[in-house]
């Protein structure tokens, strides 16, 4: 026995059988009768068992094997038709699952209003959420095992880069935004003044780390780094605490009845703002239904 059916003799046994005969088997297929003949000859030769007991003047009697065999070929007719509409669904990018990866503050800040956007326009596509660095993230793209990342670039020559490996969309630039303590009742704190404390930002090669040297030598100052994590929300409390200054992005700081305690450092008109940009990284060619209707749901940055 072949280790896989022929479907085209299947669907000729399949015919033969709803029709009762194989001369009405064959009007049905548009095949002329002894190719139906044939057909069937080489689907029990392949089978290695008679399906269909012929008798000159009736009509076709199946056999045990051939009643058994009709059973099967609905099942697996049926899984083809269920896997077509499936392949016919991923073509037309109608994905039920999406992989989602973002980095910590996109998910905490950025994704519950994205997720509820959706669900206010019914969107029946589910998606799943993974926290994971960018760094991190881009190997789980090119692997497939995610179908988009949320992605963050400090500077330009940081990754995600342009490859072959991925496609970047831009969402737009987030600001950072330099921040200190709490002080009541103060006017609020210049850059000058800034040189006088401690600051807090990521490690040495960190890519905030990087940015806020490189922003530092333009300016002519030299922050003193002593608090160093790669945890935003940890520096958002170092600061809160009054232990530091630093680059936050505005993400977390928006509205400060959530962020209480938290101030804007005044800087001279002269010094350019800063950002980082956030992109969304997919596989090349790789473009779904619904990354496309959460990506309309992202805010503007």
């Amino acid at each position: 026995m072949k280790p896989q059916p022929d479907l085209k003799l299947l669907s000729t046994f399949m015919a033969v059988v709803k029709c009762g005969s194989m001369a009405e088997a064959a009007a049905a297929l548009g095949y002329v009768p002894s190719a139906v003949s044939q057909h069937i000859a080489v689907l029990e030769r392949d089978m290695g068992i008679e399906l269909l007991v012929r008798r000159p003047g009736s009509r076709l009697i199946l056999t045990a094997a051939g009643r058994s065999l009709v059973q099967a070929t609905e099942t697996l007719f049926e899984a083809t038709a269920r896997f077509q509409d499936a392949a016919n669904g991923i073509s037309n990018r109608e994905i039920a699952e999406l992989r989602v990866g973002a980095y910590p503050s996109a998910m905490s800040h950025l994704f519950p209003g994205i997720l509820s956007a959706l669900k206010l326009r019914g969107r029946g596509d589910r998606i799943r959420l993974i926290i994971v660095e960018t760094r991190e993230g881009l190997p789980k793209v090119t692997s497939g095992d995610l179908d988009v990342l949320i992605a963050y670039r400090y500077l330009p020559e940081d990754p995600p880069t342009t490859s072959a490996d991925w496609t970047i969309t831009s969402l737009g630039h987030e600001p950072l935004v330099l921040v200190t303590g709490p002080r009541p009742g103060r006017r609020p704190l210049e850059l000058a003044e800034c040189l006088e404390t401690e600051w807090t930002s990521g490690h040495a090669h960190s890519p905030d780390r990087r940015l806020l040297h490189r922003w530092a030598g333009e300016l002519g100052i030299s922050p003193d780094v002593t608090l160093e994590t790669e945890d935003l929300h940890s520096m958002l409390a170092m600061i809160r605490a009054g232990l530091a200054v630093g680059l936050i992005p505005a993400t977390l700081i928006s509205g400060e009845s959530d962020q209480p305690g938290v101030e804007r450092v005044v800087l001279p008109p002269e010094v350019a703002p800063l950002h980082r940009e956030v992109l969304a990284v997919s596989r090349p060619g790789v473009r779904p239904r619904s990354s496309t209707s959460w990506s309309r749901c992202w805010p503007r940055l």
